[in-house]
């Protein structure tokens, strides 16, 4: 598998599809030069109407608090929003930088939620996605899925508008360095010529191109990871990926520590730099028998200390995973990849791995790929200890459900001229309200690259219309036929929210943009979001993403609170993905019992919807 890099083309590398044995090249081509053509039809993002925004958030606070506290918030966002106050002096700021940047919100977000975080990267931030099963079981095969093919990446289209591309060329050779407050991203588009290789915790330097500047074919890219694998097998080298996996202040200073000693630094620096990280996993011991949620826990950390966590860079952009029992996938580092780009990339990906490829390997011998070493002190060596420790404590605590509903997919909404999207929404907050005999502040992740540089939204939830269905689901003195009325009302007023977000009129973003201006205008926070209701309206116990894709993939992520859930799904036709996740430590929470109330309530709907079924 390799990524290559030209001085005007970002070359990028892939895997084979299941089932088949040699593969040809793959290198999709993103144009590194980001000019005006490139982005002439992808406008830019709108800074929402204030008043809009300010009523659309009392809206969604109106199923989440009582009556009298609801009375307060509502007196404190009118006088927030009131004509010469402090909102819409807040939002002339925004509009100014929206004439002046690229996108108003986009640099701010990244930064407040994900640079300056302090938490450590696995669970709680870079997610990972597990693909299909390979059907090999063994190193040769393990090895042969790094195939290559040749194709040009598409300008991606949502709802017949071109998407912004710019993301692309930042995926590679990149990597998030860690800092004392916050952390920066580093990204070298032009020199790099090489990935890193990572097997039983050993890390080496691939190149991936011929003495005469050509492209290494397949067949040289698998005898060089048959040369890796001569040269690492297993001993007692110390586990260095560990210590990206700690706390971002604890990390940032083993990393300074780490970047003293000149042979570390160098180290440091091939792996940064690299196009991207391979991860050769190790077999995983079978501790449980639920083989979807096992492959994807190994995928998002790496199963812990006495496994493959080890084998990990968290803050590299990209790691490909892949095991010698078949699982294998992809995790990322979220302050510079989002994921319905990264699932675009993996189908393009296995799309192109199809075509054969007519390229023979050169006779030309190829240099040994390079071990990097590692000097490690005490201190060092100390940090490792604790990275260790804390690690598996968190992997631990996390659990991981992961299943696939077969009883229908998407084409059952559709059948009712609903959106599969919202449809799965409002069943997961009845599940939630089934389990926990309450609603709770819920995002929905939506893509955002329909403007230029843009990321993500939330949309909220609950909204009214959801919880006047949650409250009739089980109320027997109504009839089946006003509880469908209820349930496409809910369904139908959440798309519409979704919608709104698609315009670029979303209000979470917005909300945070006006927070962060008025620190930037050198005012004290407004107290609009000092509020108790900010804080109930922000603390997300549902963390959800519908990242879709046309392989049977589930991506994982942590929860964003302790005492809340993750859950992310992929509907198909016929079926659906999800993987559920927790902390054990919350007495409250529970993934298991989540997921089998999740399954009967789809099962219900569809009853509620096909009576006769």
């Amino acid at each position: 598998m390799s990524l290559l890099c030209s001085s005007d083309t970002l070359w990028t590398g892939a895997v084979s599809h299941p089932g088949l044995r040699q593969r040809k090249p793959f290198y999709v081509n993103v144009p590194q030069r980001l000019d005006a053509c490139f982005f002439s039809s992808v406008p830019s993002q709108p800074v929402p109407p204030l008043a809009q925004t300010l009523q659309g958030y009392l809206k969604a606070l109106e199923p989440l608090l009582p009556p009298q506290e609801l009375s307060h918030t509502r007196r404190m966002v009118q006088e927030f929003g009131r004509s010469g106050g402090l909102g819409p002096q807040l939002q002339e700021g925004l509009e100014r930088r929206a004439m002046l940047t690229k996108n108003w919100i986009s640099p701010s977000w990244v930064q407040w939620a994900y640079l300056e975080s302090r938490q450590p990267l696995p669970v709680h931030s870079s997610p990972a996605i597990s693909l299909p099963r390979r059907d090999y079981n063994g190193w040769r095969s393990q090895l042969a899925v790094f195939l290559r093919l040749s194709g040009q990446l598409p300008v991606e289209h949502m709802r017949g508008k071109p998407l912004c591309m710019e993301l692309y060329p930042l995926l590679f050779s990149s990597c998030r360095i860690p800092g004392p407050k916050h952390d920066y991203v580093t990204h070298h588009r032009r020199s790099p010529t090489h990935i890193t290789v990572v097997r039983n915790y050993q890390f080496f330097q691939l190149e991936v191109y011929n003495s005469d500047g050509s492209r290494l074919t397949e067949s040289q890219i698998h005898s060089q990871l048959l040369r890796i694998r001569s040269q690492s097998w297993k001993t007692d080298k110390e586990p260095m990926g560990i210590l990206t996996s700690e706390h971002r202040h604890t990390w940032g200073q083993a990393y300074n520590r780490l970047l003293t000693d000149k042979l570390n630094r160098e180290s440091v620096r091939m792996i940064e730099t690299g196009l991207f990280s391979l991860c050769l996993d190790s077999p995983v011991m079978r501790i449980s028998d639920e083989k979807y949620a096992r492959k994807a826990a190994q995928v998002l950390h790496g199963g812990g200390t006495f496994s493959n966590s080890g084998n990990r860079w968290f803050d590299k952009t990209l790691q490909f995973v892949v095991g010698e029992d078949g699982s294998w996938g992809l995790l990322y580092e979220q302050a510079t990849a989002e994921g319905p780009p990264i699932a675009t990339l993996l189908h393009h990906i296995l799309d192109y791995c199809e075509k054969p490829d007519p390229k023979r390997a050169p006779l030309v011998p190829l240099p040994m790929p390079k071990k990097l070493y590692f000097h490690i002190d005490r201190e060092i060596k100390r940090d490792i200890e604790h990275a260790k420790q804390n690690l598996d404590i968190l992997i631990n605590d996390l659990d991981v459900n992961v299943f696939n509903f077969k009883r229908f997919g998407k084409e059952l909404p559709k059948q009712h001229r609903l959106s599969p999207h919202s449809f799965i929404q409002v069943a997961m907050q009845l599940a939630y309200y089934r389990v926990h005999n309450e609603v709770c502040a819920t995002c929905d992740m939506v893509s955002q690259r329909m403007f230029r540089g843009g990321r993500t939204e939330f949309v909220r939830s609950p909204i009214n219309q959801t919880l006047r269905f949650i409250l009739a689901f089980d109320d027997a003195s109504l009839s089946r036929e006003a509880k469908v009325q209820l349930f496409r009302e809910a369904v139908d007023a959440y798309s519409e929210l979704i919608a709104q977000a698609f315009k670029g009129h979303g209000i979470d973003r917005h909300l945070l943009g006006l927070k962060l201006q008025a620190i930037e205008e050198g005012y004290s926070i407004p107290k609009v979001f000092m509020d108790t209701a900010y804080g109930v309206a922000t603390h997300w116990k549902l963390r959800t993403g519908q990242v879709p894709a046309n392989t049977d993939s589930v991506m994982c992520f942590g929860p964003l609170v302790p005492d809340g859930y993750a859950i992310c799904y992929n509907p198909q036709a016929d079926h659906v993905h999800f993987s559920i996740t927790a902390f054990n430590c919350c007495e409250e929470t529970n993934a298991e019992k989540l997921a089998l109330t999740l399954k009967d309530t789809l099962c219900r709907l569809q009853e509620l919807l096909q009576p006769t079924v």
